[in-house]
């Protein structure tokens, strides 16, 4: 697929946030078990959504990216990716009322176990010791052992991998996926008093019902498989879970269907641009306000040199008080030079505040606002807005602030679960896709009036010329 590519041709390059393993050995012996492992995912599915984020890319369909910031090896467990994947589907029906189109579901996780950290070491009261990366490079525990970098912890990352993805796939042709089963009554079960965002899915079910779009209970929504995602930040997993299909002749990261580069590691000369531009997976690209446009279309060019719909997402990062002034001109530049990629908006990470005990938290207002935003930047600039990336679950967290159940700062140590950064829960994830649902239901809606009274004009100019 590229040239001048191999699997372990990244090794050549720098490898930003990568861990320092002492006993090499023993990782090589780590690296050689995972190559001889099964794929966690088909060839076969991965090539089935790029086609799906080709649709996206072409403005025929949306995608709804979400999950945990980062997966715990601790905290795995069958109700809580239950309620994830839950949340996610009831997204997902809401966004597919509002826009009349597919949505195309990805999941983080199933491999989502490796984060970049600003600093290389954490200091806590005068003892230095290296950051925690992620439950696939050690433990968050604050002691040596804990945060030395464990090699056998990518064979224990494959494990849990393999069987959230089994359940996924369950769980994705459940009765969770049923239109039927999504109204009021399943949403505010054990949430106390009736919801707004409870009435909202008993709305979409209702219309889907009588648009003839569901027969029954049973039957499921379209597209309602959830694929996997991760940052491919721990390039020695991902090097050994590559695979040559023999068929294309092309390799594929086989630890997730869609892998991307973080803003920490998107340099176009270092090793995580290397090693994603020769595998087939679709590929995200964080977009920080930092990004120009020059070097964005560099790594575009790296990155799908065939111009492949589908191939790119980027991914946007910026903040809510920043994405006005900077995104349209990387709009401009990418739609001027006729790139074909999927946009996507992550409103999470440039609203990340810290409060006065120390703590980590997003406001959904600023949350909210930049995802709007996004959406109008996209639509004012003559592009299509493909969809959302969020760090969310579908837990009763309070690790983000506001939302129509109101966590307040002071609510914030509550329940806050998260291994890394907080993340939405269920309320407010399916509040937030309520809300863009009925933006894109208010675009669509203008351009048809739009569409009517432009077609009502040229028709009476015709009446006056013939008369």
């Amino acid at each position: 697929m590229a040239y001048h590519w191999s699997p372990d041709s990244w090794r050549s390059k720098r490898a930003r946030q990568m861990p320092t393993y002492a006993d090499r050995g023993a990782l090589e012996r780590t690296e050689h078990g995972l190559k001889s492992r099964l794929p966690l995912v088909s060839i076969a599915e991965t090539r089935r959504l790029k086609s799906q984020l080709a649709r996206v890319a072409a403005g025929e369909a949306y995608l709804l990216q979400g999950g945990d910031c980062a997966e715990s090896f601790s905290e795995c467990d069958a109700e809580c990716l239950r309620a994830t994947v839950a949340t996610l589907m009831q997204m997902s029906a809401a966004l597919t009322l509002g826009a009349l189109a597919p949505v195309v579901k990805i999941g983080r996780l199933a491999g989502q176990f490796a984060k970049p950290r600003s600093e290389a070491t954490e200091v806590r009261d005068g003892v230095e010791l290296p950051s925690y990366r992620g439950d696939i490079v050690n433990d968050a525990a604050f002691s040596q052992d804990a945060r030395d970098a464990d090699p056998s912890r990518m064979l224990a990352a494959y494990a849990q991998s393999a069987s959230t993805m089994n359940l996924v796939r369950s769980l994705s042709q459940s009765a969770l996926a049923d239109f039927t089963r999504m109204g009021a009554s399943a949403w505010d079960a054990g949430r106390g008093d009736p919801d707004p965002v409870g009435a909202r899915l008993s709305e979409t079910a209702a219309f889907m019902s009588a648009a003839g779009l569901i027969a029954g209970p049973g039957l499921q929504m379209g597209m309602s498989d959830i694929y996997s995602s991760h940052d491919a930040v721990l390039l020695n997993y991902e090097e050994a879970m590559t695979r040559f299909d023999a068929e294309s002749g092309d390799w594929y990261d086989a630890s997730a269907h869609m892998l991307w580069i973080g803003e920490r590691t998107r340099d176009p000369a270092e090793a995580h641009v290397e090693y994603l531009r020769g595998v087939g997976n679709p590929i995200g690209l964080k977009c920080s306000a930092a990004l120009g446009g020059d070097e964005l279309l560099k790594l575009i060019d790296i990155l799908n040199p065939a111009n492949e719909p589908g191939r790119l997402t980027l991914i946007v990062r910026m903040g809510a008080g920043a994405i006005e002034a900077r995104l349209p001109a990387l709009v401009r530049t990418v739609r001027s030079e006729g790139r074909a990629v999927v946009w996507a908006s992550d409103p999470m990470h440039g609203n990340t505040i810290k409060l006065s005990n120390g703590m980590k938290t997003r406001p959904f207002d600023a949350v909210f606002a930049e995802a709007s935003r996004f959406f109008e930047v996209l639509w004012s600039e003559g592009a299509h807005p493909g969809g959302l990336h969020l760090e969310m679950t579908g837990k009763d967290v309070t690790e983000c602030t506001g939302g129509r159940r109101g966590v307040t700062e002071a609510m914030v140590p509550e329940r806050y679960h998260t291994a890394c950064d907080p993340r939405l829960n269920g309320s407010q994830s399916l509040e937030l896709a309520i809300g863009v649902a009925d933006q894109i239901k208010a675009e669509r809606e203008a351009r048809i009036a739009g569409a009517l009274y432009a077609s009502h004009r040229a028709s009476r100019l015709q009446e006056r010329v013939v008369a």
